[in-house]
C-alpha cells in the first residue's frame, strides 16, 4: 500500500542530530565521535586502527560516523531514514541513490546521513540494521548498505539469517571475528534504537523519509523531487 508519511518539525531533527560532529544516539556517542576513540591507535599509513572488539563506545562512535558522507565543508544535508526491509526503500535505493550520490554527495555539495527506522513489521529490518552498522564499525556502511538493498530476496524471509549477513560482510572485505563479534553482542542495537525514537518524535511514521535542511520528503518520489529539493537548499544556503 502507498506509504502515508507526516513528518512535523523537521528543524528539530537537524538541531537534535547534527548539532554535533554528526548523527548521534547520545551523549556517550557524541562525546566520543567528537574525539578520536582513546583506544584507537595510529597504524604506518596515519589512519587510526580499529578500536577492540569489546569497546562498545568505541565501536558505536565509529559505526556512527561511517554511516555520514559527503564533503565536512557541504552546507546542506541530507537525511535518509530508512528500513533495509521495506520495498519503497529498496525502490528509492535502486532508482535515485546512485544518481544523487554521483550529482550532490560525491560533488561535495551535499552531507548524507543514514538514520536508521527498522519498522515492527519487518522481522530483519533489526538484525540488517545492525549488520550495516557492524561494517560501519570498519568502515564499510555504504557497500554494506547497497549489498543489502542489493539481496533482500536472500535475507528478507523468517528465520535466522546469520549465514547471509556474514556472506555479504566476507564480500566486503570484512574482518569476520570483529564483525562476529559486534553482531553477537548487539552492541550496535541501542544506537539504532536511539535513532528510530528520535525520528519517531520528529514526526516520521514509515519509510522511506528524508530530510533537506528544514524541509521534509515523504516516500520514495521521484529523484527529480530531490533534485529540486536539494538545488533549492543548496542556492539558500550560499
Amino acid at each position: 500500500m502507498p506509504l502515508r508519511v507526516s513528518l512535523r518539525r523537521p528543524a528539530l531533527v537537524l538541531a537534535a542530530l547534527l548539532a554535533a560532529a554528526g548523527c548521534q544516539a547520545s551523549g556517550e556517542t557524541r562525546a566520543a565521535a567528537a574525539t578520536p576513540p582513546a583506544t584507537a591507535t595510529a597504524t604506518a599509513g596515519g589512519e587510526a586502527a580499529l578500536p577492540a572488539p569489546g569497546d562498545s563506545t568505541a565501536l558505536r562512535a565509529l559505526a556512527d560516523s561511517g554511516r555520514i558522507g559527503g564533503a565536512p565543508g557541504a552546507k546542506v544535508w541530507l537525511l535518509m531514514v530508512s528500513d533495509f526491509q521495506c520495498p519503497y526503500c529498496k525502490m528509492w535505493h535502486d532508482q535515485s541513490y546512485e544518481a544523487i550520490h554521483k550529482e550532490y554527495v560525491a560533488t561535495g555539495k551535499v552531507r548524507v546521513a543514514y538514520l536508521h527506522y527498522p519498522l515492527d513489521q519487518h522481522e530483519q529490518a533489526m538484525p540488517a540494521a545492525e549488520a550495516s552498522m557492524c561494517a560501519s564499525a570498519q568502515r564499510k556502511f555504504w557497500p554494506y548498505q547497497s549489498a543489502l538493498f542489493g539481496s533482500v530476496d536472500r535475507w528478507g524471509k523468517s528465520g535466522d539469517q546469520t549465514a547471509v549477513y556474514e556472506s555479504l560482510a566476507q564480500a566486503q572485505g570484512l574482518d569476520m571475528a570483529r564483525f562476529r563479534s559486534c553482531m553477537s553482542s548487539h552492541v550496535m542495537r541501542a544506537l539504532i534504537e536511539a535513532d528510530k525514537d528520535r525520528m519517531g518524535r520528529a514526526g516520521v511514521q514509515s519509510t522511506p523519509s528524508f530530510f533537506v535542511g528544514n524541509q521534509g520528503i515523504a516516500g520514495a518520489q521521484p529523484t527529480d523531487v530531490f533534485r529540486r529539493t536539494l538545488d533549492a537548499a543548496i542556492a539558500a544556503a550560499r
